[in-house]
């Protein structure tokens, strides 16, 4: 296929070299993004799980997944400077790998995007529960959060502005009340309440096990380069929003988990479901300091999934554009400048899989906790593929990488890759198997989209009768730089 076939813009064609998308995220809009992609669901839940899976000793593992996730930072503002195309990793992957490994890539992180959003609008529900006690039912939680995937869709419909600026304030009206409660819970910690330190006698002290979850609350840093064809000056923009994004977060949730450990013992940290409304309380006294972090919850929950229904549209845009993913990914409103087909099917797909949570019995806590594993899991790909590219590219396309130093840019990246390798095996057998099935499920996906495209070739250049069928214009089964 060529990849310079113009998208399907409203049923026409834009011109070629037009991906029909606007340049409207700045530098604070791209960080806020960020952020905002971070700090949700997961800073909110987490300490309770982390609580009843290592201990206090799970403070040790947000300090390695903070390294971690500021290694695949710098590997993806590198590429991300260096490649500013829509798409993110798979943009990267496939131009190093070629054709299978970019789909893989782009079918893993969209997985990853939808999957993953349905966790966080049953968060937003369980959060609910703090005002309205029969948010905890399993049919209302899964209504409220269905009615949240459909608004913040409506939303990201609108264009990127309107979801731009939906982000840009709920990232302060979350970040702020957190840093604060963070700094002041030091102020009443009790050193007891870290004994005993770890719940573990593996060898890692129970690190491991924690850091698949922690990895959650980091999942997309990569943000700012999955729009990136809405971005203005992305090569300056695009990193410099992943790396501050990044680096905030990282030193929020040090500081909030820290003090959270250190204000409540970890057993019954583990028990609530709703550690930072439990922490507020320990610091204000009586119950309204916990409704306040509530509020506070809700809000950031919001935040984070209008940011990711914002890229569950664009995960595949790169894709379908280099006839990689069904062809009507590739549709861009003309008017609005959004991937309106991407967004709606994501969103149904995320109603069908909230629906057949139904089924189970199971609470919020449980069905949350399971999808977050497997979406973690999904994202830990083309994590690792991204990593790989970059060692793969610095060598085949220095040109595109000139004022990167080789030899630490290369330790990066290989020491993103142990990372992610790393976090993938933590999962365990169990869940490995789960994402490895979803990746088999892409095949016949990418297999149907291949066999389409040469259709459509032969449709076009039908052979004369004694000659042989044309050869394709351009085949991407091997590595092929992008246009």
């Amino acid at each position: 296929m060529d990849t310079d076939t113009a998208p399907a813009v409203n049923g026409a064609r834009v011109q070629p070299g037009s991906s029909g998308l606007k340049r409207s995220m700045g530098i604070w809009m791209a960080t806020a993004l960020v952020i905002g992609n971070m700090v949700g669901s997961g800073v909110f839940l987490l300490p309770a799980a982390m609580a009843g899976t290592a201990g206090p000793v799970s403070i040790l593992a947000f300090v390695f997944t903070g390294i971690g996730a500021m290694l695949l930072a710098l590997v993806f503002a590198t590429l991300g400077r260096a490649y500013p195309k829509t798409g993110g990793p798979y943009v990267y992957a496939r131009k190093a790998f070629g054709d299978f490994i970019g789909f893989q890539t782009a079918w893993s992180y969209w997985i990853n995007a939808w999957v993953g959003n349905a966790a966080i609008a049953i968060a937003f529900a369980g959060y609910l529960t703090v005002f309205w006690g029969d948010a905890s039912k399993n049919w209302i939680a899964v209504v409220v959060a269905i009615s949240l995937i459909w608004i913040l869709t409506f939303a990201n419909v609108l264009g990127v502005r309107e979801a731009g600026a939906i982000q840009v304030v709920t990232t302060v009206l979350k970040f702020v009340p957190l840093l604060v409660i963070g700094v002041v819970g030091l102020f009443f910690m009790d050193t007891g309440n870290f004994e005993p330190f770890t719940l573990s006698s593996g060898f890692d002290w129970g690190i491991g096990a924690a850091a698949l979850l922690t990895l959650w609350a980091f999942i997309g840093l990569e943000s700012a380069t999955v729009p990136a064809e809405e971005v203005r000056d992305p090569e300056r923009t695009i990193p410099r929003a992943t790396i501050i994004g990044t680096a905030a977060t990282t030193i929020l949730y040090l500081i909030a988990t820290l003090a959270l450990f250190g204000m409540i013992a970890s057993s019954a940290l583990a028990g609530s479901s709703s550690p930072f409304a439990d922490g507020a309380n320990v610091i204000f006294g009586g119950t309204w300091g916990g409704k306040a972090i509530a509020i506070v919850a809700m809000i950031s929950i919001f935040g984070v999934l209008n940011g990711w229904i914002l890229l569950q549209g664009r995960a595949a845009l790169g894709a379908a554009r280099d006839g990689l993913f069904p062809r009507p990914f590739a549709r861009v409103d003309a008017r609005r400048g959004t991937p309106i087909f991407g967004l709606v099917v994501s969103s149904v797909l995320i109603t069908g899989l909230l629906l057949l949570n139904l089924q189970g019995s199971g609470t919020i806590v449980d069905m949350f906790t399971d999808i977050i594993i497997l979406a973690t899991l999904t994202a830990l790909v083309p994590y690792l593929f991204a990593a790989s590219a970059q060692l793969y590219l610095f060598f085949t396309d220095r040109a595109s990488f000139s004022g990167v130093h080789l030899a630490r840019y290369s330790v990066i990246a290989f020491l993103a890759m142990a990372y992610a390798s790393w976090a993938i095996w933590g999962a365990g057998y169990e869940y490995i198997a789960k994402g490895f099935m979803l990746l088999i499920a892409g095949i016949p996906v990418f297999l149907w989209v291949r066999w389409r495209a040469s259709q459509a070739e032969e449709a076009l250049y039908p052979p004369l009768a004694g000659e042989l069928p044309p050869a394709p214009a351009e085949r991407h089964d091997v590595a092929t730089p992008l246009p």
